[in-house]
């Protein structure tokens, strides 16, 4: 029995999310909602706002996932920080449920280098105590920093057993990012595996190729196949994940098609 196939979309512009995803013939796209270096708080630019955009989606059958903003630090001991990140991450909630978001995803944030990495732990149980979550929170593996709460797997599973007890765990999820895990150290080989046994699922497959090489830290995207990740254990990761991907590739319409037409190719080989 062959499995059904991947959905396969892309992060675009927000000003119309609908438009972006017809142009790339998928029916699955992610976007930030507002400004995602500014505390300013969610803006939805689709004309007609929230209910607008909600409607245009459900009758395209397109599937919405939000990015929270990068500035979103739940984990830090730094009281301006880690507050206005709540409300921020809580607003953004807000906002990815009025338009019927599938999903909110956030970086797993770090804390201080002199910091024991617990309070970061338990800076995450009480965020999601803290959060009335309404949609799906994804929490990402993110490529950098020594200090960061979601770049190596050991640090997952703190995040996880902490996050374990709060109220709204359950509606916690992850998303695995390739070309993270790649420059953040984790072996593409069993990564899929490690992580389930870990968090016990991926809800959301961020397909990246990495333009720099394994462990290096740095988080910077390639289009696929024109990175240093292995073709074959790319492909295999995604395959293993089977969960709904996302390219957050460089360029527009044409090269995620591209990129969505290699990966279904490596997926078939």
């Amino acid at each position: 029995m062959t499995a059904p196939a991947l959905s396969v979309g892309a992060h675009v512009e927000q000003t119309d999310p609908i438009a972006e995803a017809l142009a790339r013939e998928t029916t699955l796209v992610q976007f930030f909602l507002g400004d995602p270096q500014g505390y300013k708080g969610p803006e939805v630019r689709f004309a007609g706002g929230a209910e607008a955009l909600r409607a245009a989606a459900e009758a395209a059958g397109v599937d919405l996932y939000v990015h929270a903003p990068y500035i979103v630090n739940v984990a830090t001991t730094n009281n301006r920080i880690r507050i206005p990140s709540r409300k921020l991450l809580q607003q953004h909630m807000d906002a990815a449920a009025q338009i019927g978001a599938k999903g909110l995803i956030v970086h797993g944030g770090h804390v201080n280098k002199t910091d024991d990495p617990s309070v970061g732990f338990d800076n995450w149980r009480k965020a999601v105590a803290a959060t009335d979550i309404k949609v799906p929170l994804l929490i990402e593996n993110t490529a950098g920093g020594d200090n960061a709460m979601a770049r190596h797997l050991d640090r997952i599973a703190g995040v996880w057993d902490a996050i374990s007890s709060a109220e709204g765990s359950d509606r916690v999820g992850f998303c695995l990012d390739t070309c993270h895990a790649w420059a953040g150290g984790i072996d593409l080989g069993d990564a899929v595996e490690k992580v389930r046994a870990i968090t016990g699922r991926i809800d959301l497959v961020h397909a990246n190729d990495s333009r720099d090489d394994f462990g290096s830290g740095a988080d910077r995207h390639a289009n696929f196949g024109q990175g240093r990740l292995p073709a074959d254990e790319f492909a295999a990761v995604v395959r293993a994940a089977g969960a709904p991907v996302i390219c957050e590739t460089p360029g527009g319409a044409a090269e995620h098609t591209a990129d969505f037409a290699w990966l279904r190719e490596h997926l078939e080989a």
